[in-house]
């Protein structure tokens, strides 16, 4: 009976127990479903997961102009993983990836027991997919219930991924330190090589890094990232990973790891901005996580050259005005150490191609000088001798007699490395008859402490320009720069800048007129007028301050004639003027509605000048100024591929032209009239019937246009172009009030380039920078390259032009008997009929002293 009893209150206890553990095991399930698997996030789009890839622009040959975003990240294929890559992983964080499910109940089991043992969490548990798990689909939080999460998340994924894809994701989204996500991104960031070609010794580094990025990083703890590396080649050779021969190699490999930077292929930073802003525009905020790939318009080799041949012009003109002196002073330790210097000159940036130096002692006819990119050495007494102290924009000092009229001993200085020398003895002659010197040009140079590259004291100039270059046949951007150094300003001035054309202006009038009945034959007098409106009197004057008389409107556009575009513009109504530059793209309400017109007083970017003259260049057809070729996704398909409107002489427009070939090897707002989209034409992926561009002026008219042009450089105000022995180069000067924009736009068949330069906030530019002076050598520096691929060439002569020997004087049809009878060209409608009066010696009033004026304006 006792027996009985026991036996029934042991029956009892058990089936209590039993029915609590059932009740504890419900409750868990249903905790486990309702709280754990019911709330887990769906796991199918790990298939096409987009990782975060930044925005990258390239030039049109395929070199990286800039990279967006802040995740560096070059994701690499489950084909291309590199098996020494994965095999270091695997020793690394999870040996047995191939032998379990997702979950490591070994490897859980262990981290539980040592924590138990010691309360801290001194070994995870976690395998590869439980990382894949965490990185893709959950928080970064520590607790009990994200790990219970973790663990049926990698359940699930290993069974609706491969082991192949879930390691592919795995090595392409850890984060591994300096902004480097995947190992294909840290492989360039700490070795500057793709990540099929590390040795055995940097795979393991690299896969040391994810379990403790900032601890075991070889950059900020080189000791401790090579015991970790190390740890990782012993267990890669005891997983039989390696050979002894590799590990033994491996082991006695120093760590060589270091900060690679993003290398940039082309210096076009506004061109950058440019895509950055308009691919935000069109696809969102953040388009810059997606891997775009942005394929601009612009040449690599001539956008080199347009932002040299800028800050050549900026330079020669400083030069010209004087030295402003040391950008700063600091006091030198007695027997300075390379490092003491470089922690002197850490405050002061580099700019637009020009270091920061110290000096260190004043030579006879040198200055000794440090900075940290080539260390000690001398400025030799030519590159330091125009160095006569900046007094005001009209004004300089006497030139140095040596060195310490310079500087003095721990000055800091600007320097800038230069390709050539020139003898100062050697001067030439500017457009005015003034002597002057060319300072020597500097230039994209890689080994700067090459014994043959030379230094030069330089300022970083206050001045500031553009230059901007299109293909008239389709208005492409080749190269574009929109001031001195985009870190020191953003400020686009190609695009934003809105500034007075002056004379450059003057083409559009005359090509208006020409429209209207004159011919370039016409005479119009250059002689004083005075202006009255209200109680404001005008008196307007040529540059020279002289007067010719009667003027063919060509010998005036030759020699920038102020008084003949005036009387001209009157003579064709200001209002009709205004509508007919409008064809060319310039904005009516910025062109003001009186006679200053003539004068270009109005308002106009680089960009709208450019699109201006590319019309004349290319015959009259109306073209669209862009600089975005094509985008592509990450994956490389073509999303967007422009196709603007061309001038097309001798080909069939109907045929359809296939999609541009996808290059396989790739590694700030605008002012409201101009927007970025504007600058993009549009675009299809598809076979593309090209667009006709629209015939906006007579090809007649634009003929006879470039014709004067022509002979602005050949006798007139641009005669310094001359040195490119080019005879196809048309172009017009352009100074204003001031002056205070000097400009030069110039074209051929081809290329269309227009150069400003100015202060930012309107100033003088000194009496004798005229556009031919501080303009048209920075122009003419960037076509000599761009003009080589070119051979020289004219347009086809359009049907309609009729070529008559005409009497310079009056206009009319010269006489057998006139020997000053010249050939000009005239479209049908206004070849002259009437003969010039019986030949009598005379002279010729309609030649004179060439000049380029803006004068003082209402």
């Amino acid at each position: 009976m006792i027996i009985s009893q026991f036996f029934y209150k042991i029956f009892r206890a058990l089936l209590v127990v039993g029915l609590l553990l059932a009740t504890i095991a419900v409750g868990i399930g249903i905790y486990l479903q309702w709280y754990i698997i019911d709330t887990l996030p769906a796991t199918e789009h790990l298939k096409d997961v987009q990782l975060q890839i930044p925005l990258r622009v390239y030039t049109n040959d395929g070199k990286l102009i800039a990279e967006f975003g802040e995740q560096r990240r070059i994701p690499v294929s489950k084909d291309n993983l590199p098996p020494m890559m994965v095999k270091a992983m695997l020793a690394a964080e999870d040996s047995r990836y191939f032998e379990h499910s997702g979950v490591d109940i070994k490897g859980l089991l262990r981290a539980a027991w040592v924590y138990l043992k010691t309360g801290e969490k001194s070994q995870g548990g976690s395998t590869i997919t439980m990382q894949v798990a965490r990185n893709f689909l959950l928080s970064p939080e520590k607790s009990w219930t994200r790990k219970l999460k973790e663990i049926f998340l990698a359940l699930q994924i290993e069974r609706e991924l491969s082991k192949e894809e879930i390691l592919t994701l795995y090595l392409n989204v850890i984060f591994m330190g300096n902004r480097a996500y995947g190992a294909g991104a840290a492989a360039q960031i700490y070795y500057g090589r793709n990540l099929k070609d590390l040795t055995v010794a940097e795979f393991a580094m690299l896969a040391g890094i994810p379990k403790a990025p900032s601890a075991n990083n070889p950059i900020s703890n080189p000791d401790r990232a090579m015991q970790r590396r190390n740890y990782i080649i012993n267990r890669m050779l005891e997983f039989s990973y390696i050979t002894a021969d590799q590990h033994k190699e491996a082991m006695s490999a120093p760590n060589t790891a270091k900060i690679y930077a993003t290398t940039l292929e082309a210096d076009a930073p506004y061109i950058a901005e440019m895509a950055r802003a308009f691919v935000q525009s069109k696809y969102g905020d953040d388009a810059d996580t997606k891997g775009y790939r942005v394929i601009t318009t612009i040449n690599s080799y001539l956008q080199s050259k347009a932002q040299t041949a800028l800050r050549n012009a900026l330079f020669d003109y400083d030069e010209r005005h004087g030295y402003r002196g040391a950008i700063g002073r600091e006091h030198l330790p007695t027997n300075p150490t390379p490092e003491d210097l470089n922690n002197l000159l850490s405050k002061y940036a580099v700019q637009g191609g020009m270091f920061p130096s110290i000096v260190l002692a004043i030579k006879e006819k040198s200055l000794h000088i440090y900075n940290n990119r080539i260390g000690e050495f001398d400025i030799a007494w030519e590159n330091l001798a125009w160095a006569g102290r900046y007094i005001d924009d009209n004004r300089r000092g006497a030139n140095p007699k040596s060195p310490k009229d310079i500087a003095n001993k721990g000055d800091v200085i600007m320097v800038r490395p230069i390709k050539q020398l020139v003898n100062p003895e050697n001067t030439t002659m500017d457009e005015d008859g003034n002597e002057e010197v060319q300072a020597p040009t500097s230039d994209d140079l890689s080994t700067l402490n090459d014994p043959s590259v030379k230094w030069r004291l330089s300022s970083v100039p206050q001045i500031e320009g553009a230059l901007i270059s299109i293909k008239p046949n389709n208005g492409a951007i080749i190269a574009l720069a929109g001031g001195f150094d985009f870190n020191q300003s953003k400020f686009n001035r190609v695009t934003q800048a809105l500034r007075q054309p002056g004379s450059n202006f003057k083409p559009f009038i005359y090509s208006a007129a020409l429209d209207k009945g004159f011919s370039a034959a016409s005479i119009i007098n250059d002689a004083p007028k005075t202006y009255q409106t209200g109680t404001t009197t005008w008196r307007p004057e040529n540059y020279s301050h002289k007067f010719y008389g009667p003027t063919s409107l060509r010998t005036a556009l030759t020699h920038s004639r102020n008084m003949v575009s005036i009387r001209l513009l009157e003579e064709i109504g200001v209002g009709y003027a205004i509508d007919y530059v409008s064809k060319f793209g310039f904005k009516k309400e910025r062109i003001p509605y009186n006679l200053t017109t003539a004068l270009g007083t109005g308002e106009v970017t680089p960009l709208e000048l450019v699109t201006g003259y590319a019309i004349l260049a290319n015959g009259g057809y109306k073209i669209e100024p862009h600089f975005i070729a094509r985008i592509e996704d990450s994956a490389g398909n073509i999303i967007f591929e422009a196709n603007p409107a061309t001038v097309c002489y001798d080909c069939d427009m109907s045929k359809p032209i296939e999609p541009t070939k996808v290059f396989t090897n790739l590694p700030t707002a605008l002012p409201a009239e101009t927007t970025v989209t504007a600058l993009v034409p549009t675009a299809t992926n598809q076979p593309k019937t090209p667009l006709s561009a629209e015939l906006v002026l007579r090809p007649q008219n634009a003929w006879i246009m470039t014709s004067m042009l022509k002979d602005v450089v050949r006798y007139g105000t641009a005669k310094r172009a001359l040195k490119l022995n080019r005879n196809d180069i048309a172009g017009k000067t352009g100074t204003t009030n001031g002056p205070n924009d000097a400009w030069f736009s110039g074209y051929t068949p081809d290329v269309a380039t227009t150069t400003w330069v100015g202060f930012d906030q309107p100033r003088s530019l000194g009496s004798k920078e005229t556009g031919g002076r501080a303009a048209l050598p920075m122009w003419m520096e960037f076509m000599e390259e761009a003009l080589k691929q070119y051979k020289e060439r004219t347009l086809p002569k359009p049907d309609g032009l009729i070529t008559v020997r005409i009497d310079p004087n009056t206009g009319l049809r010269a006489t057998g008997d006139n020997p000053n009878g010249k050939m000009e060209e005239f479209s049908s409608e206004s070849v002259p009929t009437r003969y010039a009066p019986t030949y009598k010696e005379t002279t010729d009033t309609s030649q004179g002293q060439s000049g380029n004026p803006l004068e003082p304006l209402f």
